[in-house]
């Protein structure tokens, strides 16, 4: 998975996110797969289409395949993802799928902000951990299933050291999280194809050099490691070219972050009582990281979220190129 690394350099004054009221994007996310031998049959699942939220509108989204399936079926998993998937019983040598969406996106309006900033001002990591934790006659948070290990974030002691610092007793939630997320954006060093999906977290975290999803899962592993609930958040991030020259077509990527449940917030009307951090780019706010961020799907970690997988019959060798565009329209 390619990943958007943007620093504060990065930004021209007219593209800066303080200066966004609302934006419209356009989104083109083409996979292409190359098979040798070729594949005999295949099945296909994806994750593509991004979902409407408190801080975002999904206006249209079309899903076209290469070769064409005859039938794709739409339905949600068991985040609440868009999820498609669709059947080829006949060979080919390649792989074409195109997603393109059109979203609005937003941030949460002024007074709710304060209603969230007041409710959650006095609100310590260690009580939020209270309420992931089991209690007999007691409910627990609906979100105590991201508190627990996932196979790309697992629970370590490591993790819990590397997360002490920031953890300090009494020290407000949020404030903690986003000193760790601090930490983690200046000690890590973003660094292309130094890790793949199948690299472990902590030898991201031993090394401390990978790529957005690494620093994601790094995270939400040192997260949990002390109690606390999180979820892995793939999307797109608009980037903007140096001054005086043309947006690349095909030159934007997916993205990963990080989103903080806190506790006690379902009261809040039409708000969700999720805080995202990116650690890769030292962004953060309610709901997303801010406007020029589109969300595409949340899940425990990459695993289940994965744009596109399949099984497949034959094609035991394989390419693949990914190209990502995300435009103002």
């Amino acid at each position: 998975m390619a990943c958007s690394s943007l620093t504060v350099a990065n930004y021209n004054k007219a593209s800066s996110p303080e200066n966004f009221v609302t934006m419209k994007l356009r989104i083109t996310h083409e996979t292409l797969y190359q098979y040798t031998p070729m594949v005999a049959t295949a099945q296909h699942v994806s994750h593509l289409q991004p979902p409407t939220t408190p801080c975002q509108s999904c206006a249209s989204h079309t899903l076209t395949s290469d070769p064409e399936a005859s039938k794709i079926t739409r339905n949600f998993d068991a985040f609440g993802n868009h999820r498609a998937y669709w059947s080829l019983p006949n060979p080919h040598h390649t792989l074409k799928v195109t997603a393109q969406s059109e979203v609005e996106t937003f941030l949460i309006e002024e007074n709710r902000l304060a209603a969230l900033s007041k409710k959650t001002q006095s609100l310590s990591w260690e009580s939020a951990v209270t309420a992931y934790q089991y209690r007999a006659g007691m409910a627990s948070d609906e979100a105590c299933g991201f508190a627990y290990a996932s196979h790309h974030a697992p629970i370590d002691m490591a993790f819990a050291i590397y997360a002490q610092s920031s953890f300090t007793p009494g020290r407000n939630l949020i404030e903690a999280v986003r000193h760790l997320m601090q930490r983690i954006h200046t000690e890590f060093k973003y660094e292309s194809f130094s890790t793949d999906i199948s690299t472990p977290a902590l030898k991201v975290l031993a090394d401390k050099r990978g790529v957005c999803q690494d620093f994601a899962h790094v995270m939400l592993a040192c997260l949990r490691s002390v109690g606390l609930a999180a979820r892995y958040v793939s999307g797109y991030v608009l980037t903007a070219p140096p001054p005086g020259q043309a947006r690349l077509i095909g030159s934007d990527a997916s993205h990963a972050w990080v989103s903080l449940r806190i506790p006690g917030l379902t009261s809040v009307e039409g708000t969700e009582s999720w805080y995202d951090f990116d650690p890769t780019n030292n962004r953060e706010a309610w709901c997303s990281p801010g406007e020029d961020y589109v969300r595409l799907a949340v899940g425990r970690d990459f695993a289940d979220v994965s744009p596109l997988r399949g099984v497949l019959q034959g094609g035991a060798h394989h390419t693949l190129n990914v190209s990502v565009t995300v435009e103002p329209l």
